[in-house]
Parts: C-alpha cells; structure tokens; sequence
C-alpha cells in the first residue's frame, strides 16, 4: 500500500481527504490532546488530526512579536509524503507566511511499530530580505487532557561527576504549578537535567518525552487544570532574523504514549530507543564493545596516555592476548598526539588540536598498535577532542579563522563547526587519520562549556542573532558525525563529554556513551547508581572497572564496559584466571541488558553507603532474566526482600543463584509477591539467572 492509500484510509476515518499529496479536511480539530487509557494510541491517525490543515500544529513560535497561534492556520499549508515503510510514516507539513516568504517546515514521523511519533521543526527565509524577528520557538506546544488525579513527573539529573549522576527523581505537579527541565550550561545533560523524562498521568496512562539537541535545551510541564497539563520544548536561548536564502533547524522531539504501569512506558521507550535510535550496522541496532584501555596510571607528571610508546603498547596488547584477554577492542584515550610526553607541558589538556602523532614515541605511528590489535581479533578505538582548541596548536596555527576565542580566556578556542568549510575539513582530516592509522572506533570528548563561545559569536553577528551560534555548531556537529557514519559503514562513536554531559535523543541516534561519568574512576557504589538511574531510558551505556571481584565487576556491568587492568607486574588487579572469568562473564551477560529494566530498590537515599541497590532485567520473549543486587558496606540487613516483574503468573521459574550455587523453584505469582535475597558479607553482590520451565 502506498503512502497517499495509507494516508487516505486514516483521512477518512476522521473527515478529511487525502488526494495528491495534499491535505484537506472539512473541520478543525482542538488544540488539546485527550490521553486515554481505553483505547490504543494511533500515531498516524494523532498525526494526521494534529498536522491537519486549518488546525493549530503542535508547536508555537513568535514572529515579528506575534504569536504564532493567532496566523498559522492562515498562511499556505501542505502535507507532502516523504517515505512509508512497515515501521513508519514520515511526512513533511509546510507552513509558508505569503507576505516575508518565511517556511515552517515539520518533518513528522508517526511509528507503526511503537505508539510514538516526533517530528523536527526547518524556518527557512525564501525572501530577497531579513525576515521579521524569530524567537520563542517551542518545537512542542500542547495541551494534553486526563481524567482527574495526580500528576506525576519522572525526571533524572544529568551529569556532574556525582555519585547522584542520572539520579532518578519524582515530583507531584500540582494544579497551577510547573516545573521547568534544563541543563546547566551548554552540553545537553549537564547536571542540572537529561533531555528524557516520563510524565504519569492519571487513570494509568502517560507519556515519555525525549529532546534531541546537543545544546541548551528547555522543556516545561505546566499542571493548568485538574484534568489537563501542558507541555513545551525546545531550545532555551533564540532570537533572531533570517537572512535571505537562510534556514535552520530546531531540536527534535519525540513522545511515546504508554498506558499501563509507569515502567511499561520506561521499557517502551528502551526497546523504541534501540529500534530507531541507535547506531545500525547490517540492519540491526549495533553492539557496543567490551573494551580494555592500555593504560592503568602512569608515574608523576605523567597523566592519562602521555607516557604510552608504540613498543610499550604492542606489548600489552600481546600481554592481554598471551594472557587470554583480549577483549573486542583495544582503547587509546588522552595524551597519545604531540606536544604529549614525558616533559614541561606534556599534559593532555594543554596540547588538544595537536591531531598529529608524535614519532618519537611511535616510530611507526598507531598503525603498529591498530595491526597488533586486528591481529588478536581486536578493534582500535582512538580519543580526539577536536571541539577544544589549544593556543598554538595545529589547528590553530593552520585554521585561525576557524577558531571562536573569548578576550578571558586566551588559552582556549572552540572550534567552528558552525562553518561549513570547518565541518567538511574536520571529516577529511579524520577520514585521512582513521584509514592511514587503523582507527577502527572513535571517542570523541568535550570537556568544556561552549555557551559562552556561541554567545560571542552571537554578538559579534549582531543583536538580532541571538542562538544562531549554537544551532550552526550543533548541525555542523551531527553533520560531521553523519559523514563519519557513512563513510565508515562499521564505525561506533563514543560519545563523552567530561563523561555523560551530551546525552541527547540526537546523539544517541548516532553514538553510545562508553564513559557515562567522570565520577571517581571505579568507584562501585557509583558506578551502581549510575546504571540504576540511567537504565531507565537507556539501554546502551558503559563505564570502566579496575578490579575483577564480584563486586566490582558487577557494579560496572552494562551493555558496553572497558577494563582497565594492570597485567605487566606481579601486583596485578586480580589473578589472571579471574580476569579471564570477568571477561567470559560480561558476554553471557550482555545480551540482558537490552531486555526491560525493573529497579527493585528504592531510589530514596539511594546513594547512601548504608542501604542495599538492585535491579533486573527481564527478557519476556526468552522468559529469562537477571537480577543484580549490591549490599554496601554498612548496611546491616543480610537479607532483602524484592518483588519481581515482567514474569508471567502462571509459569515456573528455576533461579539459580550464582555465588551459592543454589536453584530454586517458583511460580512467577511467588516471584511478583516478593523473593528474598542474601548476601552475607557487606559490601558484597549477588548475581541470580532465572529461566522459565520448557
């Protein structure tokens, strides 16, 4: 069935026609959203009925000081299909003001196989002059309806190397209250809030919201009546004029209805997060690796990878293979380039823009250490900054123009890739690097604020350009990552920033965060809540351990982890064969973490060092799980008592505790009232595997 049959099937359904291309409807529909737990969301039928000709979009802007509600619905409109699959509709619907020329463009996709949609908002000048100002773009303006009850809103911090990173938080919106979402500074999870949250509504229904912009973005949920809330998105600082020919984007946003229990909605949009936005290779959404790092802290003033020799690293990586270690790819982070090393200045964040190696040190360049690596069935993963420029680097002294510089503070430059000749030679440049050195994965970090670089920027632009900066830098950024993407059909992209602080709908679409925090390097206890809290919304994300105890190890399980072990003296992390287990382990454990995710403690006083943490991860289809549970050192209970979900009454479950070597047999109606777990040592873990009966 084709697009304009599909559409015109859902057309009908609610009055209006389809014929081609074009939309045409005999009513207009109300701007509010009824949430209702009867009857199944259709995203394509909420779509055509939101987007329809003579209604008011679910979106507002401001233009030339006047709301956008009180002229859309009189400037030229059409609904054109861009694609149809199983999965998905996408259409663009454009709004065009018939007096400046100036075009909204909504690009809407309505998912078939999850009750979702999301859309991303274009403006675009068409006129031979400035447009009137533009500001106050809300990519999502809508007021939803629901039964009468409370309003509860499921949020989480972002990050700020803190044990509380990703903390999970609850707060009751009360009528004629809102609560305002934004991150710190410029970097889109940034302490103060992540761009996903989940909004429970009454009558067991809601919504998942997630932003897409890699920048400072806004959301506000505004409890406006007993029975209806609003919601509004998008980015914070925008004032501007087009100029002829000019058109930008805004973030995106996507929402995800759910009915049921608050943790349906979670899981929902974990498994919608993996089926359309995640990395693909071959079809399907991409593992991330299990990654060991050549480096365990070198000796003062050494820092990081500065004092790493081609020789000193292809013998690790043949010490890792000797020792039967090797992991699925060879990590090199900061310090590797010149002006690096063992000397005055050699510190890594003094030299970033210096993306040439030093031949001193690797007399063959990292080729040595890529073809060592793909040697032992390893890839090569390799750490660049490029966004943070050094006085007198490289890419400073060949690309001056391309450098954004404040008067306070001289040391530092942001790189433009709001310029488009920038952003076409920065994926170049790597293109070069990666294929003539073997780079196989990239990590790309961004360990300062870039707000303050997008302001000058803006006023040197004028004032009327206000928030210009920051959306030229943020599309060069996914164009260049796009490029990186197509031209390296199996690239991965580790996305770090001072750890998790550019975690976004965007980039998630395009990278995993293999280093979510820059929290205590291995510290367990937070390395538990990090995954406890950001499990929530996402499946793929990672940290490192430095030890192979039980303890530690699971601590840090995710999707994606890296090692960082010491095997080149006798003082070793652990003995060889239980990093060989460590490393087994994880594998048969993977797979787990892309299930649906179940906390099973409370996250009140979560991060305290006296309380038990434990979750699980159920895979429904295989009718089989995990649960983890950490008991911290000075909690004195040996003993919790847990309820267990996702299992189905009527079935059997074995469960198999793995430190005590014990199986048990329960239905899963005992599971779901409660199962006790044991840890007799504190801090201590326990690890338990269940599997339904054939």
């Amino acid at each position: 069935m084709n697009i304009n049959t599909n559409m015109n099937i859902i057309m009908k359904k609610i009055g209006c026609a389809w014929a081609g291309g074009m939309l045409s409807c005999g009513m207009v529909f109300a701007r509010e959203t009824t949430l209702t737990a009867t009857s199944a969301f259709q995203s394509t039928a909420w779509v055509a009925q939101s987007f329809a000709r003579g209604a008011r979009p679910p979106f507002s802007f401001v233009y030339g000081g006047k709301p956008s509600a009180e002229f859309i619905t009189n400037w030229q409109y059409q609904a054109l299909p861009v694609s149809s699959a199983p999965d998905k509709d996408v259409t663009l619907f454009t709004y065009t003001d018939p007096a400046t020329a100036l075009t909204v463009k909504c690009e809407v996709t309505a998912f078939k196989d999850f009750p979702a949609v999301e859309w991303v908002l274009r403006f675009a000048n068409a006129a031979k002059q400035d447009t009137p100002i533009l500001e106050k773009v809300k990519v999502i303006d809508r007021e939803f309806a629901t039964v009468s009850g409370d309003l509860i809103l499921h949020h989480s911090r972002g990050s700020d190397a803190k044990r509380n990173d990703f903390e999970p938080l609850r707060d009751l919106v009360a009528e004629g209250k809102n609560i305002y979402l934004t991150p710190n500074c410029g970097r889109s999870s940034d302490g103060a809030a992540l761009p996903f949250f989940n909004i429970e509504a009454p009558g067991g229904q809601g919504l998942v919201v997630a932003v897409g912009w890699t920048g400072k973005w806004f959301a506000d949920l505004e409890r406006r009546a007993d029975t209806a809330f609003a919601l509004s998105a998008g980015m914070e600082r925008l004032r501007l004029t087009l100029r002829p020919g000019e058109e930008i984007r805004s973030p995106r946003v996507a929402l995800l209805h759910w009915r049921g229990e608050r943790m349906t909605g979670h899981n929902q949009f974990r498994r919608f997060v993996l089926a359309h936005h995640s990395r693909m290779i071959n079809g399907r959404f991409a593992e991330y690796p299990l990654s060991s790092m050549l480096d365990y802290g070198d000796p003062p003033p050494c820092g990081e990878f500065e004092a790493l020799t081609e020789k000193y690293g292809v013998g690790l990586i043949e010490r890792y293979h000797y020792f039967g270690l090797t992991p699925e790819v060879i990590w090199i982070d900061a310090g590797w380039y010149d002006g690096c090393g063992f000397k005055p200045g050699g510190n890594w964040h003094e030299n970033v823009g210096n993306w040439t190696v030093p031949r001193e040190r690797f007399p063959n360049g990292l080729r040595a250490m890529a073809d060592e690596a793909h040697a032992t069935g390893a890839k090569f993963l390799l750490w660049f900054e490029p966004e943070r420029v050094r006085s007198g680097s490289l890419f400073d002294r060949e690309h001056p123009e391309w450098m954004i510089k404040l008067s306070h503070n001289g040391n530092t430059f942001l790189f433009d890739l709001g310029n488009p000749d920038a952003v076409k030679w920065l994926a170049d440049f790597m293109t070069e690097f990666f294929r003539r050195e073997g780079v196989d994965h990239y990590r790309q970090d961004f360990n300062f604020d870039p707000m303050p670089f997008w302001a000058h920027k803006d006023a040197a632009d004028g004032d009327d350009r206000v928030g210009m900066a920051e959306i030229r830098h943020i599309e060069g950024l996914y164009a260049f990552w796009d490029t990186l993407l197509e031209r390296f059909p199996n690239l991965l992209i580790d996305n770090c920033a001072s750890g998790g602080r550019r975690i976004d709908l965007e980039t998630v679409s395009r990278s995993a965060p293999l280093w979510r925090t820059d929290y205590q390097y291995g510290e367990p206890k937070g390395q538990q809540c990090h995954a406890y809290g950001l499990h929530f919304y996402l499946p793929q994300h990672g940290c490192a351990t430095w030890s192979a105890d039980n303890y530690s190890f699971r601590s840090a399980l995710g999707a994606t982890m890296a090692t960082a072990w010491e095997v080149s003296t006798n003082k070793g992390t652990r003995p060889i064969p239980e990093m060989q287990r460590v490393l087994a382990a994880f594998k048969e454990l993977r797979p787990y973490y892309y299930g649906d995710y179940y906390p099973l403690t409370p996250v009140e006083n979560y991060a305290a060092d006296d309380v038990w943490l434990a979750y699980q991860l159920n895979r429904p289809e295989q009718r089989d799980g995990i649960i983890l549970a950490f008991r911290r050192e000075q909690n004195q209970n040996a003993t919790l008592t847990v309820k267990l979900s996702g299992l189905a009454d009527a079935d059997t479950y074995e469960l198999f505790d793995e430190d005590k070597n014990v199986r048990v047999k329960k239905s899963g109606r005992e599971l779901k009232n409660g199962v006790e777990l044991a840890v007799d040592k504190a801090p201590g873990s326990l690890l338990i595997w269940y599997r339904a009966d054939e």
